[in-house]
């Protein structure tokens, strides 16, 4: 009973078990002397015994066979004094055996249903640290019972990138996820380290604790130019960590700090670095959190620094406060060559401060990108003014604003007379056939530009035509890209014409144009006659079936001087017979002249 009562006590899982009528000899003296088992809560009670009544042995003088009674009485009384006995041996033998296997029975429930402690290990004992615990691939778990053989491993590895970091000059440690413990045992390899120049700690779970590894070990290395912390959490507090270290290291000259939580105070800590510091050429500072307020401590520091040569500010929130605020800046720097305000929402106004101050600008500015940042043809107009001045500028990108047609004629007047970018995009501005026939009037006169993006711009089949024609004897275009451009299998006539005649077009994008079989097969016709420029042809997205592309693979075979070596037929129609078809044809060139076409289907 007590072992019974003891397995309750210890909020077992409650098992009832239906009591059982114990047959005996009380049942044959009738109900009342039955067993009765009484259950609660699952426990069995003992049974209570029905009371025999006493023989009273009273002598009757007036009978004088009452002796004979009384001894009778007597004698069944000794009797009764030993039938009790046996009948509770009887009993008590069947209900000692029934509490046995119960407390038997009880105890295997236990043990399936409670699972068994363990006993904590040392290792499971102690507290981990902060970024002990790493793992080194996507998904894995640490569980408890492997702490102290994932640890023993995790340290190994980190030995491993600390022998990285001795042998190897550039040294890619990204995504390793060892946070802040493994990076302050990893610090200590950089410290007088002359062999690792580029090491990347991007995406390792790294906080602004982790900052202050470089403590001591930056201003003693002296070899490290490029420095990776890209996709850390790092914070302002670790921004304002890692630029007191900087003020005093003369070694790193690129530092990217994109995707790390970086917020106005931040940008204010790396701009009051940025004024000491003379060594720094390269900082990145994509998709943070840095509002105009901290456009504006970078401005002061633009101002003063006259070593920083790009600085990337994309994602960002400058907005048109932000984009004033950075012109001022400009105006007194000398040494900025690369400005990267992709996506800053700065709009009309912000383009017109920002030309205003690039105007004004006394350095020698190779490349500007503001795509993606709301402005329509009144931006396009200072932007279009500022094209007209600059002396400098090779690259310029204004993809996904909404500059139109009007803004896309202001564009190309400023080309006519600007004789040094060579890279210009203006996919995504919703340009016309209107707009792309100002563009090629323009490339008449200009001979500079290589590089041309009108992609996602509905010109159609009028605007491929008119750029077609200029092209086919004019310009010094290498790249053009007109994906997404809505010209057809009548477009693609014109632009096949052109191919026949233009010795300078090198890479053609044509993708997700509609051009099907017909559209294929009039460029199958072009890619016959000898063309000793074009190396790379993208037809993908444009719903192309095995016939063309059969067209394609007779132009191959039939071509002996063909120079396409790249050809992207992906996301069509093909069967395994039109794949087969360019298959064969690969290999017929290759056969015949050695050249290697790669085809991606």
């Amino acid at each position: 009973m007590g072992s019974t009562s003891a397995i309750f006590l210890c909020s077992h899982p409650k098992i009832l078990l239906r009591p059982q009528r114990l047959q005996s000899q009380f049942e044959s003296q009738g109900p009342g002397s039955a067993w009765l088992g009484y259950r609660a809560q699952g426990v069995f009670l003992p049974p209570i015994l029905p009371r025999r009544r006493r023989c009273l042995a009273v002598k009757a003088a007036s009978r004088p066979s009452g002796a004979r009674r009384v001894y009778r009485e007597s004698q069944s009384g000794s009797s009764l004094s030993v039938a009790p006995v046996k009948q509770l041996a009887s009993f008590v033998v069947p209900v000692a055996s029934f509490f046995a296997v119960t407390f038997v029975l009880w105890k295997l429930v236990e043990k399936i249903l409670v699972p068994k402690r363990q006993r904590t290990s040392s290792v499971e004992s102690s507290t981990p640290a902060q970024g002990m615990k790493w793992s080194f691939a996507a998904g894995t778990n640490l569980l408890s019972g492997l702490g102290a053989k994932i640890e023993r491993e995790s340290k190994l590895k980190l030995n491993d990138f600390a022998k990285e970091l001795k042998s190897f000059r550039s040294v890619d440690l990204s995504g390793r996820n060892f946070g802040d413990e493994g990076l302050f045992f990893l610090a200590e390899s950089l410290g007088y380290n002359q062999t690792a120049e580029e090491v990347s700690f991007a995406a390792n779970g790294i906080t602004g604790t982790g900052m202050k590894a470089f403590d001591g070990v930056l201003q003693s290395n002296v070899m490290l130019k490029t420095l990776n912390l890209s996709g850390n959490p790092i914070g302002d507090e670790g921004a304002k960590c890692l630029c007191d270290v900087l003020v005093n290291n003369d070694g790193i000259e690129k530092l990217q700090l994109n995707s790390t939580d970086i917020g106005d105070e931040g940008a204010k800590a790396i701009a009051e670095m940025l004024k000491k510091n003379s060594t720094l050429r390269v900082l990145e500072l994509n998709n943070n959190m840095i509002d105009y307020s901290g456009f504006t401590s970078l401005a002061g520091a633009l101002a003063e620094n006259n070593t920083l040569r790009n600085i990337h500010l994309n994602g960002n929130y400058g907005g048109a406060l932000g984009a004033n605020a950075l012109a001022k800046g400009l105006e007194g720097n000398k040494s900025l060559r690369e400005l990267h305000l992709h996506g800053n929402s700065i709009g009309d106004e912000g383009v017109n401060a920002l030309m205003s101050g690039l105007s004004l600008h006394k350095g020698k500015l190779t490349l500007l990108d503001i795509g993606n940042n709301s402005f329509t043809a009144k931006g396009a107009f200072h932007v279009g003014g500022y094209i007209k001045k600059t002396k400098n500028l090779l690259w310029l990108n204004l993809y996904m604003n909404d500059i139109g047609d009007e803004g896309a004629e202001k564009i190309a007047d400023a080309l006519k007379q600007n004789r040094t970018i060579t890279t210009i995009d203006m996919g995504g501005n919703n340009i016309h056939a209107e707009g792309v026939t100002a563009i090629a009037e323009a490339l008449k006169d200009n001979s500079v530009i290589t590089f041309l993006e009108l992609g996602y711009n509905p010109m159609g089949p009028d605007g491929v035509k008119a750029l077609s024609e200029v092209l086919k004897f004019n310009g010094n275009i290498e790249t053009l890209k007109l994906g997404w451009c809505q010209i057809g299998a009548k477009g693609a006539e014109f632009i096949a014409d052109m191919l026949k005649y233009n010795t300078t077009i090198r890479v053609l994008d044509l993708r997700a144009n509609g051009l099907r079989n017909e559209g294929a097969s009039c460029l199958a016709r072009s890619l016959k006659v000898v063309n000793e420029a074009l190396t790379s042809l993208d037809l993908g997205f444009n719903e192309i079936r095995d016939d063309g592309a059969f067209a394609i693979a007779q132009a191959l075979k039939a071509n002996e001087d063909v120079t396409v070596t790249s050809l992207n037929v992906a996301s069509n129609f093909l069967t395994k017979f039109g794949q087969s078809a360019l298959t064969d044809a690969r290999d017929h060139v290759y056969e015949m002249s050695e050249k290697e076409i790669n085809i991606f289907f």
